[in-house]
């Protein structure tokens, strides 16, 4: 027992590493797929890190101060994240978030005491939306910030899309766990991109402790994307937004597009499968991003060159988060 600890800001990182072997031995895997588990983060996602090094950067640096209010805009985990933290050092927070979010982020950014507002519901950003059919992650930055909250005075906008703090504490902390974790022995590493701070940060500093290490993105396929045909998918892989063959303008600004080797489109219904057939063979509940970076661990285990490789795959959040979906909905 390390003793008390004084603030949840202590609890974020070093999380655990799980090697699937119910998994790995039920698709007849002969390379090992290990987990990340990012849900022992305090709030149970990837997001805390960020979260915490975002907020203090702007501390140290003199933006924010007592009394400011955090803003962000997010799919869900970065504003669980931002509100919790918020919350613990005595900032209000605000948050832009996605209409079709499961409403789980909704109910735990409020029970924090954060402010939602749907990005429909600010003209500016709905417009955009349109704009942009769908894909917000980058694009929706710009607008919001010049054209909403620039009326406002004493608010801070950490702008995870293109902050450097999030690479950043990658690049220190998710990185440097799993090479400590796996003895220097990871062979792949592969991770959904949202913001692509995960894959950017912990990717690039396995890379400088060996370049043979490959690195595989993850985003959705083109059934699980707003189409014109399609303007709802039936079913999204959350916080996963698509980074190869769209246009730079919707591509974040923390994404080191020189970091990745690959990139694996994974479809809705095969990450849900994958995080359905995890749960029942190694007794963990993963969310959907989750789901997809394990399916694309799959296919690259199921590749006669990665035999007896270590894949090591990030699993952003608890799919505790998703029981209102059809997640783990019945087959």
């Amino acid at each position: 027992m390390a003793g008390i600890y004084q603030s949840i800001t202590e609890l974020v990182g070093r999380t655990p590493l799980l090697q699937l072997n119910g998994y790995n031995k039920a698709n007849g895997l002969q390379a090992d797929v290990i987990g990340k588990l990012e849900y022992f983060n305090p709030n149970q996602s990837v997001k805390d890190r960020i979260a915490l090094a975002m907020i203090e950067d702007a501390e140290k640096s003199g933006k924010l101060k007592p009394g400011y209010t955090v803003v962000e805009t997010t799919s869900g985990n970065t504003g669980i994240g931002l509100a919790a933290i918020a919350a613990s050092k005595g900032y209000p927070f605000r948050v832009y978030i996605q209409d079709q979010v499961s409403e789980e982020r909704f109910k735990v950014i409020h029970a924090f005491g954060g402010k939602t507002i749907k990005l429909t519901e600010e003209p500016t950003l709905g417009r955009v939306l349109k704009e942009t059919n769908g894909d917000f992650v980058a694009a929706i930055a710009a607008p919001l910030k010049e054209e909403v909250l620039s009326k406002e005075d004493n608010i801070v906008f950490v702008d995870q899309c293109s902050n450097p703090a999030n690479p950043n504490i990658h690049r220190v902390t998710t990185g440097p766990e799993i090479w400590e974790d796996t003895e220097g022995k990871v062979d792949i590493l592969v991770a959904c991109v949202g913001t692509g701070g995960t894959i950017s940060g912990a990717g690039g500093f396995l890379k400088s402790k060996n370049p043979n290490i490959k690195v595989v993105g993850v985003q959705p396929g083109p059934n699980s994307l707003p189409s014109d045909e399609k303007p709802e998918p039936d079913e999204e892989i959350t916080g996963v937004h698509p980074f190869s063959g769209v246009p730079d303008n919707i591509i974040p600004a923390t994404l080191d597009r020189n970091i990745y080797d690959e990139v694996i489109a994974v479809e809705a219904l095969d990450a849900y499968k994958a995080a359905r057939q995890v749960a029942k063979k190694d007794g963990i509940l993963i969310g959907t991003s989750s789901g997809a970076a394990l399916f694309a661990a799959t296919q690259l285990a199921k590749r006669p060159e990665n035999k007896r490789k270590k894949i090591v795959a990030v699993f952003p959040d608890t799919g505790l988060r998703y029981l209102s979906t059809n997640l783990f909905a019945e087959e």
